[in-house]
């Protein structure tokens, strides 16, 4: 491999949109079913006409694939299913020349089972410590060495034949690292290299604030501070240490840091520290004009004091999608809002994924953009027997797991699989073809051609900063640059304020020219 240029950090991260590529379900190159990296190479034009900035991968290296690809056996290999680490530099390469960057995910909490450490470390070699290996408690060390909880639900400890537990935040397939030695420190400070020699722009930190753990893995007692592995201080030193290998790239980072104490979320986005982070208080919002404008408030008000961007997501690939939250009576995020049978108004639905389209594109800071989520798509219904997410399983079957917003996309309307490939690994929904990229780039109210002309007419509002308007109970109205965004989220129409020029609106205007329920627009001031 020659030497590729380094990325060049230019500030774009802090506006840009960017688009997350979930490999598995993007697009099946080789017509086996499975989504490829030769699939997203050869749409990549349909990215370019999109308008995006970069694409977000979430990860394609080498896997058991128990939880989605985030089970991590070699991050210097991509998977035989997806292609080959050759294939993944062509298409690091051919995505710049369009103008797209590359940010790829790294999950430093744990690694895959089938990793080499934690198979030399079953084997009893002296790997061990590289992970957190403990005796149990009660009389024979039958019970687990504390009351942590897996994230997908049960203890997060698994018993070995030789009578030792390890710890796993996640599934038992995912054993949690040890970030107290050395060498795991390395190993990662070494991954991040290899990627930025390769021209990758920046990287995704999954589960960024669980790495570290008190030595002494207390129980997770009630009120207990600091906690024994979520926020720990001593993971700001892993973070400066790998923005100091950023800033020899030019690269840039996005933690995936889920924290209520917003002086605590803060500390991550320091200038010495990550660049960004995922503001999960805006996704998790109702569709609700009071709660989203506190959201909005809070985000811009935590960020200011360490001058980093805002980010704003309405979906990503652990989430219900947003046509179907929004469509029904608690559209707030709950996983239990995501049981079967639950009643959905998709014409709801997607009025509000349309105006919410137009509010975060509005706003100030970068978008992520999930795949799909520009072609209206719902959550689909997975038959019970087709599940994959280890969540459903780990939950007893009561979670039905997020493989609902994973269901492979529809390309073509009038091909086999909705031009996807071979029969998809996840089942496409009956009607699926509906919703096909082909069919909607033809309709100028589809809602790709909503994010298309969204993407082209964002840098209207500039980057400064944003200014309220006076505006009814349940509207937000915002200024930027020369440029109005409105959003109607009450019942009634309302009167639009004066402008020179309409330049978007998410649903036709009233016949008296009022904006109506449920619908957002940009103006020209």
């Amino acid at each position: 491999m020659g030497q590729p240029t380094p990325a060049t950090d230019d500030g774009w991260w802090r506006s840009a949109v960017i688009y997350q590529v979930y490999v598995r379900s993007f697009a099946d190159g080789d017509g086996d079913g499975t989504g490829d990296l030769a699939g997203v190479r050869a749409r990549l034009p349909y990215l370019a006409e999109l308008g995006v900035d970069a694409l977000w991968f979430t990860p394609w290296y080498r896997s058991p694939m128990k939880d989605g690809g985030y089970d991590v056996a070699d991050y210097r290999a991509i998977d035989p299913a997806f292609g080959t680490l050759a294939e993944a530099e062509k298409l690091i390469a051919e995505a710049r020349e369009l103008g797209i960057r590359t940010i790829v995910d790294i999950v430093p909490n744990h690694v895959s089972a089938q990793h080499p450490w934690f198979r030399a470390a079953l084997a009893g070699g002296p790997g061990r410590e590289l992970f957190h290996f403990r005796p149990g408690r009660g009389e024979h060390g039958e019970l687990p060495p504390n009351d942590w909880q897996s994230e997908f639900g049960g203890p997060a400890w698994t018993r070995l034949p030789d009578g030792d537990w390890y710890l796993h935040l996640f599934a038992p397939e995912q054993p949690d690292l040890n970030w107290a030695h050395p060498a795991v420190r390395q190993e990662h400070e070494d991954i991040l290299r290899f990627w930025f020699e390769r021209g990758v722009a920046g990287v995704r930190v999954d589960s960024a604030a669980l790495l570290a753990k008190d030595p002494e893995l207390p129980d997770v007692t009630e009120g207990r501070a600091p906690h024994p592995y979520v926020d720990r201080d001593e993971l700001h030193d892993v973070y400066r240490a790998w923005r100091a290998v950023a800033d020899e790239y030019g690269a840039v980072f996005v933690g995936e840091v889920w924290l209520p104490d917003t002086e605590r979320f803060a500390r991550y986005l320091r200038p010495d520290e990550l660049h960004t982070a995922f503001n999960f208080s805006f996704l998790t919002c109702p569709w609700d004009a009071d709660r989203l404008r506190t959201s909005i408030d809070d985000t811009l008000a935590e960020h200011a004091p360490v001058g980093a961007p805002a980010t704003w997501v309405l979906c990503n690939h652990d989430v219900t999608r947003t046509v179907t939250r929004y469509g029904r009576a608690d559209t707030g995020f709950d996983f239990a809002t995501k049981a079967f049978g639950t009643p959905t108004d998709l014409a709801l639905g997607t009025r509000r994924a349309r105006a919410a389209a137009l509010l975060s594109l509005a706003l100030p800071g970068a978008v992520y953009v999930y795949q799909g989520e520009e072609l209206g798509l719902p959550e689909a219904d997975i038959p019970l027997d087709r599940i994959e997410d280890p969540m459903h399983a780990r939950s007893g079957g009561t979670d039905p797991g997020r493989d609902g917003c994973r269901v492979p996309l529809p390309w073509a309307a009038g091909e086999p699989h909705a031009g996807f490939g071979g029969e998809p690994w996840l089942p496409q929904p009956d009607g699926w073809a509906a919703y096909a990229a082909d069919r909607q780039a033809e309709d100028p109210g589809s809602m790709l051609s909503l994010y298309r002309a969204a993407i082209r007419l964002r840098p209207e509002f500039g980057d400064g900063p944003l200014t309220w308007l006076p505006a009814p109970d349940g509207v937000l109205a915002f200024t930027r640059a020369d440029a109005l965004c409105v959003v109607n989220l009450a019942d009634t129409p309302v009167d639009l304020p004066a402008h020179t020029e309409l330049l978007l609106h998410s649903g036709p205007l009233d016949t008296a020219g009022r904006l109506p329920g449920d619908t957002a627009v940009w103006l020209r001031a």
